[in-house]
């Protein structure tokens, strides 16, 4: 095929009916033509030629140009498409007669008759003519361009849809591969997979189907989307579509916990006291709740009113049982519901359904106790802090239950409390108040005694022992675990030291602090390792008081 004056507008022709067909600018088709006439060019002239072919988007005529760019002595490398300043020369002249040829420089034509001596980096673009393209050079051609519509499709495509992760979109199912659902989404293709999926709904080609897209990614065949019908977004945009006060911004979702096809809560806010979320999610005669829930398979929905209070909202997040006292333990991001013994089955639900879907919704492990075993386990407590009393302080059961009754959990809070604390418990005057203390400090320093001598025998160092912060029962803590030296301790995490949680498969894994018995807080692990690294001269002091600097800064912008 040549290109000749009887195929020039074929070229637009063709160009403008691919870019209609597949959805995309026409110019993006005739660079591609651009491009394989150029490699076919290429093909016919030389590899090692720099062809670049220029198709008028009037005419369509085709213009082939061998361009020679400048370079320095010792820059050439490629004779077909380089030259020198020296080689230059003697064609840094006005066009010559019969010749189509022109001077670039920095992309903008110049007069060599007026211009001073070529430069490197000036193009010497001089017209050839055109190519005759055989079969092979045909097939080749018809490759490039079909490659680059594809991309160009492809890049279509994604930004189309790169916009629309996080909605609800309709489409219609062509396909099952291997439990997976390939739908028809419009300009595109979406897949289903099989784990997205509620339950064990099937679908046929043909169905119409409504899903979430969940991602939308890049991939070396095309763009990929990702739907999505199990994941709590998919709820919580359907609602959006059926409640338009959520819509409207004046109801917002502030969580949702789902288990696919059978239960789900979702926690609801009103901005307008004069609106209940609740009623206005379920609407007039359940209205609004069935369809959400006609959608998603039957799946019962539990609307929660959402409560800035933790302790309220999970007590609301439990329903239907009811709860007689909450506690919270925010350090480790645990709660403690005790609940009356008959409400426990309801409260723990089908298989752990209710309570997994609060934990969930409230974002802490939940312990449930029926206040029998929370009766039973505060008088283990009771009873284990009265005889630490009465083995340590040499107390009768009577004197070591009143103590625990005030309050008094260990020997520390007797031997460093303010002696009025305790002439306060009735029949403790000032001689008994004293003689508890002396008796308290006495246990304690033995325990020191012994907790030092451990650690000496065990290996450790003064270093570490003298370390202020550390008690001599952390550090013979440390010592058993090998930790001992200050180096030793300098290179401990701190969630080595005050323990922590980890995220293993959704759930929430304990880990173990060294020092974790003693209490000790996450900050006040850090700060001890830091000021360890300080002393060995691993940190300097200045850039960590700057650093605390900034970060009070912060806060007090955040504050503002």
């Amino acid at each position: 095929m040549a290109i000749t004056s009887a195929n020039q507008l074929e070229l637009l022709q063709t160009a403008e009916a691919v870019a209609r067909e597949k959805m995309i600018d026409p110019d993006l088709v005739v660079q591609a033509m651009e491009e394989s006439l150029a490699r076919a060019a290429k093909s016919r002239y030389g590899s090692e030629m720099d062809i670049r072919v220029r198709i008028d988007r009037k005419t369509g005529r085709a213009t082939f140009t061998r361009v020679r760019t400048v370079v320095a002595d010792e820059d050439l490398e490629n004779y077909q498409a380089q030259m020198t300043v020296d080689q230059a020369r003697s064609l840094f002249v006005p066009p010559r007669a019969g010749r189509e040829e022109f001077w670039l420089r920095d992309g903008q034509r110049i007069d060599p008759a007026s211009a001073e001596g070529p430069l490197p980096g000036d193009e010497f673009h001089e017209v050839i003519p055109p190519v005759e393209l055989g079969r092979i050079a045909a097939q080749s051609a018809k490759q490039v361009i079909l490659q680059k519509v594809r991309e160009a499709e492809r890049e279509r495509q994604y930004e189309e849809f790169k916009d629309r992760k996080g909605t609800i979109i309709n489409g219609i199912v062509k396909r099952e591969e291997y439990g997976n659902i390939i739908v028809d989404v419009g300009r595109g293709e979406a897949i289903l997979r099989r784990n997205e999926k509620i339950g064990r709904e099937s679908y046929r080609p043909g169905d119409r189907i409504r899903a979430y897209i969940k991602d939308v990614r890049r991939e070396t065949r095309g763009p990929q989307i990702f739907l999505s019908r199990t994941a709590p977004e998919f709820m919580a945009e359907l609602f959006k579509m059926e409640v338009p006060e959520i819509y409207d911004g004046i109801i917002e979702i502030k969580a949702v916990a789902r288990d696919p096809g059978s239960r789900a809560k979702i926690a609801v806010i009103s901005h307008d006291n004069a609106i209940d979320p609740v009623g206005a999610c379920v609407g007039m005669r359940g209205s609004r709740v069935q369809a959400v829930v006609n959608e998603l398979q039957g799946e019962k929905i539990d609307i929660i009113p959402w409560n800035e209070d933790q302790a309220t909202f999970l007590v609301n997040a439990l329903q239907p049982a009811e709860v007689s006292k909450v506690v919270i333990d925010e350090e480790a991001g645990k709660i403690e519901v005790v609940v009356p013994d008959d409400q426990l089955s309801l409260a723990i639900g089908r298989r752990g359904q209710n309570v997994r879907l609060a934990s969930q919704l409230t974002g802490l492990d939940i312990d449930i106790l029926t206040e029998e075993e929370e009766s039973r386990r505060r008088q283990a407590e009771f009873a284990e802090r009265t005889k630490l009393f009465m083995d340590t302080l040499d107390l009768d059961e009577f004197f070591a239950q009143l103590l625990v009754s005030e309050g008094f959990t260990s020997l520390e809070e007797v031997a460093y409390i303010d002696i009025d604390e305790l002439m306060s418990i009735e029949g403790v005057d000032d001689d008994t108040a004293r003689e508890l203390q002396a008796r308290a400090r006495d246990v304690l320093e033995e325990q020191n005694r012994k907790a030092i001598e451990n650690a000496r025998a065990l290996g450790a160092e003064d270093s570490l022992i003298e370390f202020e912060g550390l008690t001599p029962q952390m550090v013979e803590a440390l010592a058993k675990e090998g930790i001992k030296t200050i180096e030793d301790f300098a290179t401990c995490a701190d969630w080595e030291l005050a323990g922590g949680w980890t995220t293993v498969n959704g759930e929430r894994v304990k880990d173990e602090g060294i020092l974790e018995k003693f209490d000790m807080s996450l900050e006040e692990a850090q700060h001890l390792i830091m000021n360890a690294r300080v002393q060995l001269g691993w940190v300097d002091p200045a850039e960590l008081e700057a650093d605390e600097s900034d970060e009070g800064d912060d806060e007090g912008a955040a504050e503002a």
